[in-house]
């Protein structure tokens, strides 16, 4: 798919390309990771993305700018992943949410909408380089259960299951957010306790 683009914009300039890549570029680290973080993917995934920024930096000398999100969330998700997505779901349907060990892992989730006005902030300005899309406030996916329940005001309840393996990023991932509100100052990231309320009562 990469090598697809690179050769249609070989073909075809544009006046700027914007590619939606993810943090899992970046190593594991229990500092906040930001745009000077060490890009060092330890999954397919992470690879994937590297791979394709590279590519495209290399194959277009026009502006480019990359953007990392973090954990993505909103209305009408078709992957019902893990976190807020599922959880509300199964919250608005009076079904129990099951979490992984104690759901003690903290993680930064970022609303999809939130990430669709970067977008268009990063084409309308024409900016180039690299910035993370994450909050700066990582919260645990047992409280993110906890708030779509209580939001929910069904008959759910939380079910804490066995780990079959390690956390993820060591269960810690958190982000430095000031090059985002440098780029863009009027901007402000939407908090989960915000949003969750609006996503079980659609």
């Amino acid at each position: 798919m990469g090598a697809a683009v690179c050769a249609a914009l070989r073909v075809s300039p544009v006046s700027q390309v914007v590619y939606i890549s993810s943090d899992a570029v970046y190593a594991d680290s229990i500092q906040p990771l930001t745009e000077n973080s060490c890009a060092q993917p330890a999954s397919l995934h992470g690879i994937m993305h590297l791979a394709r920024e590279v590519m495209l930096c290399s194959a277009f000398s026009g502006r480019v700018c990359i953007l990392r999100p973090t954990l993505i969330y909103g209305v009408g998700d078709p992957h019902n992943g893990y976190g807020p997505n599922r959880f509300c779901r199964l919250a608005v349907s009076g079904k129990d949410i099951v979490l992984f060990g104690q759901g003690e892992e903290r993680r930064d989730h970022v609303w999809v909408e939130d990430v669709a006005e970067l977008v268009f902030r990063v084409l309308m300005h024409q900016s180039t380089g690299i910035l993370n899309v994450s909050t700066g406030t990582v919260c645990s996916f047992r409280k993110i259960a906890e708030l779509a329940v209580n939001c929910a005001k069904q008959k759910s309840k939380i079910i804490f299951s066995p780990r079959s393996g390690p956390m993820p990023h060591n269960g810690y991932r958190p982000f430095d957010v000031k090059e985002t509100y440098a780029s863009f100052p009027n901007f402000k990231y939407s908090q989960l306790q915000t949003i969750i309320p609006h996503l079980t009562n659609i």
